[in-house]
C-alpha cells in the first residue's frame, strides 16, 4: 500500500483546528471540504486511489485541494483484489438509463463497493490519530443515494462509537472522535445549492462512474449511470446550470 503527499508533509496538529475531510473530487465531497472550511476547520484531504474504473476522480480531487492551498494525501489500497463490484472489475457492468425512482429502490446496485467505506474510514481513524485530529468528515447521502448500506446514519453512528471504543486517543487520552456527515439527509439539490453559496466551483468536480475518453479535451461523463443521472437530477431541481461534459452533448441547460 502506498502512500503519497499531494502538498507537502502534514504533521501533528500543533493546537490548529483541523479536520480530516475524505475527498473523491466528486460533488458530494468537494462540498463537504468547503462546508468543513465554513465550519471553521482547516481540512487535511484524504483521497482514495482503489482500483476504481473512474480513476479519473483521484486527478480531480488533488486539482482540488491543491487549487484551495490544503494539505492532501493520495493513498493506495486496490480493492480490485476483492473484486464484487462494477466499480473495480471490469466484467461487471455499471448499470445505465435506470429511471430515476428505481434508483435505490430495488435492492443494493452491483457499483456497491464491499466494506469500501469501512476500509477508508477506519485509515482515516488511523491517520487522524496520529495528526491529533478528532473530527473526519465524509460525504454520505441517505437520500438521493444509490442504495448502499455504509451511507446510513445508523452506519455512520456505530462507526463512531467503534473509534471511540478503538483508539488511544480516546480511551486514554480522553479525546472524543465525531464523524462529521452534514450530507446525509440532504438531497443532491440541497447540496448543490449550499455548495454554490460557499463557492464550490462544480465544473472541477467528476460524478461519472464509466467515463468516455473523449479525446484530446480528455474524458466525459457518460451521462447515463446512476451517478451521472442523480446529478443531472440535482443540477435540475436546484435551478443551477449543470457545468458537467456529458457524451453526445454540451453542458446541460
Amino acid at each position: 500500500m502506498e502512500r503519497s503527499e499531494a502538498s507537502g508533509a502534514v504533521e501533528k496538529d500543533a493546537g490548529g483546528r483541523r479536520a480530516l475531510v475524505l475527498l473523491s473530487g466528486g460533488l458530494d465531497s468537494t462540498t463537504l471540504l468547503h462546508i468543513a472550511r465554513s465550519e471553521g476547520f482547516t481540512p487535511v484531504a484524504l483521497v482514495f486511489r482503489y482500483g476504481q474504473r473512474h480513476a479519473i476522480e483521484v486527478e480531480r480531487a488533488t486539482r482540488i485541494a491543491l487549487g484551495l492551498g490544503l494539505d492532501a494525501r493520495v493513498v493506495d489500497i486496490d480493492l480490485r483484489s476483492v473484486g464484487g463490484s462494477a466499480l473495480t472489475s471490469q466484467r461487471i457492468e455499471v448499470p445505465k438509463d435506470r429511471a430515476e425512482g428505481e434508483i435505490g429502490s430495488h435492492g443494493i446496485p452491483p457499483t456497491y463497493v464491499p466494506a469500501r467505506n469501512t476500509i477508508f474510514l477506519a485509515y482515516a481513524l488511523a491517520w487522524a490519530e496520529v495528526l491529533g485530529i478528532s473530527d473526519i468528515y465524509i460525504g454520505v447521502n441517505a437520500l438521493d443515494y444509490s442504495g448502499y448500506p455504509d451511507c446510513r446514519p445508523e452506519y455512520i453512528e456505530a462507526f463512531e462509537r467503534l473509534g471511540n471504543l478503538a483508539s488511544r486517543a480516546a480511551t486514554e487520552g480522553g479525546a472524543r472522535l465525531s464523524i462529521r456527515a452534514p450530507l446525509i439527509s440532504k438531497s443532491k439539490a440541497e447540496i448543490i445549492r449550499w455548495g454554490a453559496s460557499l463557492g464550490v466551483d462544480y465544473a472541477r468536480t467528476w460524478s461519472c462512474y464509466d467515463p468516455h475518453p473523449g479525446g484530446d479535451a480528455g474524458p466525459v461523463a457518460c451521462g447515463r449511470c446512476d451517478s451521472c443521472i442523480l446529478r443531472r437530477k440535482g443540477f435540475r431541481e436546484a435551478g443551477i446550470q449543470d457545468p458537467t461534459r456529458y457524451a453526445g452533448g454540451a453542458p446541460e441547460e
